[in-house]
């Protein structure tokens, strides 16, 4: 089994499963912030071992500053250091990044995710003097988002290189689910903590040297992905790639009917934890969907209510 523990740089030390967070909302899509605070504590009580709000499933792109804001400030104060909370500050722009990012420290965030630059091409110079103006801007640890399929910025390995040398980037999430880059990148950096940002790659990713995951499946179902950890870091192999397995069926009912983000949360309602609509033009499942969703949820014998 792979040694996978987390890079020498990163002082947070993060490991396991990092669930993105759910931002919920009202019914008329203002943001309901004491039910989003309440969904980072529903995870912990499950048992991950830090939480990322405002990554993809916190429809960060959706949320203005004064929301984003927010949603930092009320998942920091529900937390409180139980766990780590890495906060999503990534902005098109540099000057908005580093805007959100001196606002996660001062609110006391634990460290800061930090998406590559979206919408506008970023090459090798703009990147690296993007996350070092940001990485310069505040005492936290540094996490680089690398999610090119939604960016449309993917970084090169020799990229990362010079990005990994700036003093405070401590790791990356990668969901560009390139498993080679993301090989290679764990193999040239073991001071740095990766974590895989897939749940059809939790075992593949602790196999090749990540430490941990971040996974959407664990803002529903958080005991399921920290049995699977739990069960690869105690050298039980088998037992970790059956619930890979039943990790990927529980992944392909989220995909019923369309939008993977509308599974997330029409399946927590499922469970009982009702984290509202998502912002237009997201939305959850229509009822025919909904019930195919319970269906094969049942199936697979994971919906005990919240």
């Amino acid at each position: 089994m792979a040694h996978h523990d987390p890079g020498s740089a990163d002082p947070l030390s993060l490991r396991g499963v990092v669930p993105p967070t759910v931002t919920a909302f009202h019914e008329d899509e203002s943001v309901d912030y004491e039910t989003t605070a309440e969904h980072a504590r529903f995870v912990v009580d499950g048992g991950v071992h830090g939480v990322f709000p405002l990554g993809t499933n916190g429809e960060f792109a959706l949320l203005t500053g004064d929301e984003r804001r927010g949603v930092v400030e009320a998942v920091v104060d529900e937390i409180d250091g139980d766990v780590p909370v890495i906060a999503g500050v990534g902005a098109p722009s540099t000057h908005e990044t580093i805007a959100h990012a001196e606002h996660a420290e001062s609110v006391g965030a634990d460290g800061i995710v930090v998406v590559t630059p979206y919408y506008y091409p970023v090459d090798h110079r703009a990147a690296v003097d993007h996350y070092r103006r940001v990485a310069d801007a505040v005492d936290l640890p540094v996490y680089i988002y690398h999610i090119p399929s939604k960016t449309g910025n993917a970084l090169s390995l020799e990229t990362l290189a010079d990005l990994a040398a700036i003093e405070n980037v401590v790791g990356c999430k990668d969901s560009s689910k390139d498993v080679p880059w993301l090989a290679q990148a764990v193999d040239a950096h073991p001071d740095l903590t990766f974590l895989a940002g897939s749940d059809s790659l939790v075992f593949a990713s602790l196999e090749i040297g990540c430490s941990g995951v971040v996974s959407a499946v664990a803002n529903v179902f958080p005991e399921l992905v920290v049995d699977l950890y739990e069960a690869y870091d105690d050298g039980d192999e088998e037992r970790a790639r059956d619930l890979q397995s039943l990790v990927f069926d529980v992944r392909d009912a989220f995909k019923t009917g369309g939008a993977y983000m509308s599974g997330v949360k029409t399946a927590l309602r499922l469970r009982g934890f009702d984290a509202g609509p998502l912002r237009s033009p997201l939305r959850l499942k229509d009822e025919e969907s909904t019930e195919e969703l319970r269906e094969r949820l049942e199936e697979l014998d994971v919906l005990r209510p919240a």
